[in-house]
């Protein structure tokens, strides 16, 4: 299973969790969240991160030209948009980078978005449903997505902790690829506990070896 640490803004704290056997990190680059990415790196930081290490750009409702923009400042291997953007402004960045289409999810009428947004991006991710994009903290009902058939990989976001990711394992549901961490996992908005991480990979580790 992919690990996804998003909602990073401090340097020193993305240098430490890029020592980390985590598969994804995720730098937000909405102006309103608390998370902000802010320029918490120079553009030569960034390019120490390990290749191994995929550096995913979260948007909310951004011009396909000021993505790609910081898609080539920043070094980006993918984009998760996170907004309600159309699936044309998806389709026009397909060409230059991978692109994540998050879909808030309520009810099950949320997952009617899936059939929408199938042909214009690599992955679905699935996060809880706020007025503020995410970050909230708070879980979904899982369960929705044992009713459905997914098409394309996804990850799954929303409330995840330590002490509830054994029963994300224990979906098994076709396309499942992985999990994001974000404010279950930090000290402050923005800085992420090193601690708890570890032991997250832990629990993975040990998930796979009894798997």
């Amino acid at each position: 299973m992919l690990i996804k640490v998003c909602g990073l803004n401090d340097r020193d704290n993305i240098m430490a969790i890029s020592k980390l056997d985590v598969h994804l990190i995720g730098f937000i680059f909405y102006k309103a969240s608390p998370r902000y990415f802010n320029n918490a790196l120079s553009f030569e930081e960034v390019r120490k991160i390990p290749k191994t290490i995929k550096k995913v750009g979260v948007f909310v409702n951004e011009p396909v030209y000021s993505i790609l923009n910081t898609v080539a400042h920043y070094d980006l291997d993918l984009v998760q948009l996170h907004g309600e953007e159309s699936v044309n402004d998806c389709k026009q960045l397909l060409p230059f980078v991978k692109v994540i289409k998050a879909i808030p999810v309520k009810d099950e009428s949320s997952l009617s978005l899936i059939d929408k947004y199938k042909d214009a991006c690599n992955y679905f991710l699935f996060d809880t449903a706020t007025p503020d994009y995410g970050g909230s903290g708070k879980t979904f009902n899982r369960d929705l997505l044992k009713e459905i058939e997914i098409p394309k990989p996804f990850i799954i976001s929303g409330g995840i902790s330590p002490e509830n990711y054994e029963g994300l394992v224990g979906l098994n549901l076709k396309n499942f690829m992985g999990i994001d961490i974000n404010s279950k996992f930090e000290i402050t908005a923005g800085i992420k506990n090193i601690e708890k991480i570890n032991l997250l990979l832990k629990q993975k580790d040990h998930a796979n070896t009894i798997n």
